[in-house]
């Protein structure tokens, strides 16, 4: 392995007629280039090639009923893990990702597969922050980083690979075999709250450096808010230098708490504002990203978007960012709503259930958009020891009644521990969608077309993936 970090996309196929996969392989890495193509990858049962552009991959005329490919970007530093942990002699091996801590845990963010003779296995991370969808028709089983990949083969019907999973592909169907270390609900544990926000701590810094190790800079997708804030702080520890990126609309309220907060953490503060000529102008673009015509996932979507774009323009490669916060420690309004009719325990219930499907939720749309800027989204919260400590805790140390306004107390007390002021440890959450200005930005602009909000976002996703009409 040379100096870089192999950050691309990973494709998969096997035909089901035995015929040749190749082509189809090629197509699939085709429609992720916008991930990186410094150099390709083409995995058969009997060979591994890597060229540095598709005609010179076509070019040698590869066939084989059973391949594998990946898409490389060669713009970070040196690889904090080794696909050698994972390498047999009975088979090619594509690795799509890195792992945390650089050991044989396999904790990290991560996809693979593995070429065998009359096989491919492939599989993921256990928390599924690595993209992976799967599908299949009457000629092919398949498997990509991306939706768009598999729809080019003709697969309409297209699931998310389930987190922390290995799965057979063969001439047939998948063969899914479940993750045995996966998370699973525990009984809960009390220990006093200070003892329970130091240990907090402690595991929060130790994923944050983890995730660190390879860099000597990063950027922080900052809002000025609790959990963007408190990784700050960590990250601030843990490498030589740390950017803050704020993205808005112009003139929100927010930007001067992000800014007042960057003044006390004493860390370089990079702001870039937008107008709703710019939320038009990327609308269409962060939809073919993100491959769903939803609302919310894009109007969370495209301030990841500029953040991304501004963090690729600044010089860093990765970017961190708060996601996991609201799941673990409470920070979601509605789980007051559920408190107040189901009780504690039914609140715990989707706690644990909203944090195993952040895969879906969030990793999903996220992961894409700050691809597509070459950057590498890494999420200290999406820990293995940080989620079974915080999904552990008496609810009453997140949310101490079903009228608490302010809810994550364990992190909040981590936030004074590292000595953060009650003005931003104190300070309600706000979501990004409303912080920044794009949900109302997006209702004036489906506002100006007659529409509601919902059949603007589905007519202009309906532009860029004109045969998601005959699907749906």
């Amino acid at each position: 392995m040379d100096d870089a970090r192999f950050m691309g996309a990973i494709a998969a196929a096997v035909n089901k007629k035995g015929e040749d996969a190749v082509a189809a392989v090629i197509e699939m890495l085709k429609q992720l280039k916008h991930r990186g193509a410094d150099r390709i990858s083409l995995a058969t049962p009997t060979s591994i090639t890597e060229t540095q552009s598709f005609h010179e991959l076509e070019a040698k005329k590869l066939t084989a009923t059973i391949a594998a490919g990946q898409n490389h970007s060669l713009n970070l530093p040196r690889e904090n893990c080794s696909p050698d942990l994972l390498k047999k002699s009975s088979c090619q091996l594509l690795f799509e990702g890195q792992l945390f801590p650089p050991t044989q845990t396999f904790d990290g963010d991560y996809t693979f597969a593995q070429v065998f003779c009359d096989k491919i296995i492939v599989g993921r991370d256990m928390f599924g922050t690595a993209p992976l969808y799967y599908g299949k028709n009457s000629t092919y089983c398949a498997v990509a980083s991306e939706r768009k990949a598999l729809w080019k083969l003709g697969i309409k019907e297209v699931h998310s690979f389930p987190l922390g999973s290995s799965a057979i592909m063969s001439g047939k169907a998948f063969a899914f075999k479940p993750n045995a270390r996966a998370l699973k609900p525990t009984p809960t544990r009390r220990i006093p709250f200070k003892k329970a926000a130091n240990n907090l701590q402690k595991l929060l810094l130790e994923s944050t450096k983890e995730r660190l190790t390879d860099v000597g800079e990063v950027a922080i997708a900052f809002s000025g808010g609790l959990d963007s804030t408190v990784i700050a702080a960590l990250a601030k520890k843990c490498v030589p230098k740390v950017n803050l990126v704020t993205v808005s609309l112009e003139n929100q309220p927010e930007i001067q708490s992000a800014r007042k907060v960057a003044e006390i953490l004493g860390l370089p503060f990079h702001l870039k504002t937008y107008g709703i000529a710019d939320v038009e102008r990327d609308l269409a673009k962060v939809l073919w990203l993100i491959e769903e015509p939803n609302i919310m996932k894009a109007s969370i979507a495209i301030p990841f978007f500029w953040a991304a774009e501004t963090t690729s323009k600044i010089g860093c490669k990765v970017l961190l960012a708060g996601q996991g916060a609201d799941e673990l420690f409470g920070g979601y309004h509605r789980y007051l709503n559920q408190y107040r009719r189901e009780g504690a325990e039914a609140v715990q219930h989707s706690m644990f259930n909203d944090f195993m499907r952040s895969y879906e939720v969030n990793f999903q749309r996220d992961e894409p958009v700050c691809a597509y800027h070459g950057v590498q989204l890494r999420l200290p919260y999406i820990d293995c020891e940080v989620a079974r400590f915080a999904l552990g805790l008496p609810l009453d140390q997140r949310i101490d009644s079903p009228t608490d306004q302010l809810r994550k107390h364990v992190l909040r007390q981590v936030a004074k521990n590292l000595g953060l002021p009650d003005s931003l440890v104190n300070r309600p959450k706000k979501a990004i969608q409303y912080a920044t200005g794009i949900d109302k930005a997006l209702r004036n602009l489906a506002r100006e077309k007659g529409l509601t909000e919902q059949d603007y976002i589905k007519e202009i996703f309906e532009k860029v993936y004109p045969a998601w009409r005959d699907k749906a």
